[in-house]
């Protein structure tokens, strides 16, 4: 009875978060009270939901801390004179603006936000490619590959997700992956230099004051004057943002904890004034609310998915379906099918629908669920994002650059899957998943 009533709850949840139906805030609520109902569970599904918050709450205080903290870095202008830099040094090398196109999509991906990567870098980089008569799918491409694996940090959408589906700590997910991300960025930067090595053997060495195509003038003039920084205390914030990259591979502190001492230091010694304090956390209040408004109402619905046992129920019988010698290879399996699976299954529907019940049946083969989230990040999170036509982020993406949804899915999935195969050797070269 449990497996049928699990099934059917998922079932419905996708079913209305697939035929967008109901928002998946909505529609997690929603199901989570109709199927505590249906199952006779009335008595106990406020402790159920409850017990699903609380288990989600740690990893929704890092977002929040983790978006202030990277948004008040742009803000401040940490990262422009590095931009500027780069945009200067480009000229008219078709390689080395692809090359800086990869470059510059990590740095800003540094945000975790994959719409707001897609906007400035393609509007910082769009003229230029128009002025040099590149191929623009060049340009989604890459800007494609390098949001991809940026997409893993842990205040980014994927890592966040896993981690509150399998109820998991977020630290436990990303620093074992944090080889494996390095592995990823070398292969899109590997991938940037052979499609920019072909633009160059195409149109050659040309110059950013010729081949202006009509319109443009005034596109290409902003890039060029692009400012050069504004922050007044750039070093220290340089070494702010290193310091906590290090403390967070080291885990000296909760991840938590150390975003938030973060933050409340820089916004303390950039912006003095208590009004502007409060000024710059509402300027990015947008960017968490949501966020955390999805991880809580995912709380609620794994809560009386778990506690009630239908998650159990279902992995055991799907467990008395699946070959022994499958089971023991089970992350694998998913790391190469979660591309697939993203164009079957939105992010929402596959990190809260889907994995919990694969998770659950990999216990039973001895696997942990943490090495099933990771598995399932190599593949959804990195080459599914750019390609799926279920992530509003790639028509942002798509519609900036200008090209064909079907054209940027053609040219892109080589490159994307090979960031899925190189990632998920390293995973297996670095213990990260077993094989």
């Amino acid at each position: 009875m449990l497996t049928i009533l699990g099934f059917c709850m998922i079932l419905t949840f996708l079913v209305l978060v697939i035929t967008k139906r109901l928002s998946v805030v909505v529609a997690f609520i929603f199901t989570a009270i109709a199927f505590g109902l249906i199952g006779g569970f009335a008595s106990e599904m406020g402790d159920m939901m409850v017990a699903g918050i609380l288990k989600v709450t740690p990893t929704a205080v890092m977002i929040v801390f983790a978006i202030l903290y990277f948004g008040l870095m742009i803000d401040v202008g940490l990262f422009e004179p590095m931009i500027a830099k780069i945009l200067s040094f480009v000229k008219g090398d078709p390689l080395k603006v692809v090359m800086a196109t990869a470059i510059i999509t990590i740095l800003v991906g540094l945000d975790g936000d994959g719409s707001s990567t897609f906007m400035i870098t393609v509007s910082a980089m769009l003229p230029l490619y128009i002025k040099l008569g590149m191929n623009r799918l060049v340009l989604a491409c890459v800007v494609g590959l390098a949001a991809g694996v940026m997409n893993m940090i842990p205040w980014g959408g994927p890592l966040v997700r896993a981690a509150a589906s399998l109820q998991v700590e977020v630290s436990e997910l990303f620093i074992p992956l944090i080889p494996v991300m390095i592995c990823g960025l070398l292969w899109t930067l590997f991938s940037a230099y052979v499609l920019g090595k072909k633009e160059r053997e195409r149109l050659g060495v040309g110059s950013l004051e010729t081949n202006m195509q009509p319109g443009m003038g005034e596109q290409a003039a902003a890039v060029e004057t692009a400012p050069q920084g504004t922050s007044r205390l750039f070093w220290f914030n340089w070494f702010l943002t290193i310091l906590l990259m290090v403390l967070l591979v080291m885990e000296v502190l909760p991840i938590q904890i150390l975003f938030a001492s973060a933050f409340a230091i820089a916004l303390f010694v950039n912006f003095p004034n208590p009004k502007e304090q409060q000024e710059r956390i509402l300027s990015h209040a947008n960017s968490f609310v949501m966020i955390c408004t999805l991880i809580f109402a995912a709380g609620i619905f794994t809560g009386v998915f778990t506690e009630t046992k239908m998650m159990d129920s279902m992995a055991a019988s799907i467990v008395t379906v699946i070959p022994e010698w499958l089971g023991a290879h089970l992350p694998l399996v998913v790391a190469l099918t979660s591309i697939p699976m993203g164009f079957i299954f939105s992010p929402d529907a596959y990190y809260f629908g889907i994995l919990p019940i694969i998770s659950e049946t990999a216990s039973n083969f001895g696997i942990a669920p943490v090495e099933i989230g990771r598995a399932a990040l190599l593949g959804h999170s990195t080459a599914g994002f750019p390609l799926s036509p279920l992530v509003p982020a790639t028509f942002i993406l798509i519609g900036l650059v200008g090209v064909d949804f079907g054209d940027h899915q053609k040219f892109l999935f080589k490159w994307a899957f090979g960031t899925t195969i190189i990632m998920t050797i390293a995973a297996i070269t670095f213990g990260v998943i077993t094989l």
